[in-house]
């Protein structure tokens, strides 16, 4: 019983050189035994530790029993995108760490059995339920990432008819630019963006609010908007040599590769240059997402700066162990200075300084100084930028009465309400960059107080 289901996964050797996904899945055997783990608690923890508010016990159940129908069925009354969470989600920080069996060993693998329910329905077809009575009123929904699919799906279901905008001629925001096919196959996110249409959403892509349309235009349409559109303005650290050629921002890379499927050029048209030395520097998700991406293109090292230790490093541990097994190189408690390069402008070299550690900041993360005379330089003709984002100031600028935080994100109340009036914002546009599933989690949140509003307006 404290022992889980281990994850069958591609074998590192091979799997740094393509980009299918790593994790394999469990067969159906694994799916039951592992089902059969939970405790079913009569307060369980693990739901209040969902930020989509998933009746996890009630799922695990069917799925122990091999109802694997009830089991997907329980989810979706609350998760329009279960086979989404079940791979991103940080479950190990949330609904997982508050299982009660690790308290003596580990828990449920809650992540991983809603992955497999999920990959089930979507071999076989999904069924979608029955449309309620149309409320008559309309709500755009601006941005098709993890908060507006998740905000629109709920508004959907409560009979409200929605229509997303979204920037980009793919859907999905980040979950189609952002994360790489090895952790999150486009074919899953374009399966979970067709369920939410056929609950009666109707997506306008090539839609760029602030150019087509403000939200002050859609107001006059619409009795409501939501805001999601995410955070994918790129942050650099104004060092020099940021410049030159061959150092890119994660989010172009990740884009290229990702949406763009530069991986595949020429046959698709949107190349990036594949270096043999590439450095990626920050420690996040997004960095291990950058840094096992420039492997499989083909580089022959790859290295990570991180200017704290490992202890510190935001990114899932699962992800640096995998980054670790497919032979990408650390340098931790190190800090870019500049960048060097060479006549034609291309990098050569990043110079960084070796840091320590002292008090923690104002995050509670101990803060790094840098140890003088430990500068150095690292070969790069490659080089990433992953140490953020924030969200991009077109929509708040073209939109009137809508105030902004001083770090250029909405602000809103814990119900997403804005200070203009039938607005409504959600995700890293409020919060800056963060998880998928918390921006799923202020969707449904301020699905619901969209959906009060309309009912009183």
């Amino acid at each position: 019983m404290l022992a889980r289901q281990k994850m069958p996964l591609q074998d590192p050797g091979i799997r740094r050189s393509n980009f299918k996904e790593v994790a394999l899945g469990y067969t159906d055997e694994q799916a039951v035994e592992e089902a059969k783990r939970c405790l079913q608690c009569k307060k369980p923890k693990c739901v209040e530790g969902c930020p989509v508010e998933v009746h996890i016990p009630d799922f695990i159940k069917h799925l122990a029993e091999g109802d694997f129908d009830s089991a997907i069925k329980n989810i979706k009354t609350d998760n329009a995108l279960p086979a989404v969470c079940g791979r991103v989600c940080p479950q190990e920080t949330q609904c997982e760490a508050s299982c009660i069996l690790k308290k003596k060993g580990e828990p449920v693998s809650i992540g991983r059995l809603e992955r497999f329910v999920s990959d089930k329905e979507l071999a076989k077809g999904s069924e979608v339920p029955e449309r309620p009575k149309p409320s008559g009123k309309k709500v755009a929904v601006v941005g098709s990432g993890p908060a507006g699919l998740t905000a629109a799906a709920d508004l959907a279901r409560m009979g409200h008819s929605v229509t997303i905008f979204e920037a980009l001629h793919a859907a999905g925001g980040v979950l189609t630019y952002g994360i790489p096919e090895f952790r999150l196959p486009k074919d899953i996110v374009k399966a979970e963006v067709e369920y939410v249409k056929k609950l009666g959403v109707n997506i306008l892509l090539d839609s760029v609010i602030g150019k087509i349309d403000t939200v002050d235009d859609l107001l006059l349409e619409f009795d409501s908007v939501f805001l999601g559109t995410g955070a994918g303005l790129p942050v650099f650290m104004n060092i020099d040599g940021e410049n030159l050629n061959g150092v890119y921002s994660a989010n172009e890379f990740l884009t290229r590769v990702n949406l763009m499927k530069s991986y595949r050029f020429p046959e698709y048209d949107t190349p990036v240059r594949k270096g043999k030395h590439v450095v990626v520097v920050g420690g996040g998700n997004v960095a291990m997402d950058s840094a096992r991406c420039a492997l499989r293109l083909g580089a022959e090292e790859v290295t990570i700066v991180y200017r704290r230790g490992e202890e510190e490093m935001p990114a899932r541990a699962e992800e640096i162990e995998h980054a670790k097994e497919e032979g990408i190189q650390f340098r931790l408690l190190t800090n870019p200075l500049r960048l060097e390069g060479d006549a034609k402008n291309w990098v050569t070299h990043i110079e960084c300084i070796n840091m320590y550690l002292c008090e923690p900041d104002g995050t509670g993360r101990c803060r790094p100084m840098p140890l003088s005379g430990s500068e150095h330089k690292i070969e790069a003709d490659v080089v990433i930028m992953a140490i953020g984002t924030s969200p991009n100031p077109l929509v708040p600028r073209t939109t009137t009465g809508l105030e902004m935080s001083k770090h250029g994100t909405v602000v809103a109340k814990e119900n997403g309400e804005t200070t203009k009036k039938g607005v409504y914002a959600g995700g890293d546009a409020v919060t800056g960059s963060a998880t998928v599933i918390s921006a799923m989690g202020a969707g449904k949140i301020a699905a619901r107080a969209i959906d009060d509003y309309l009912k009183t307006k």
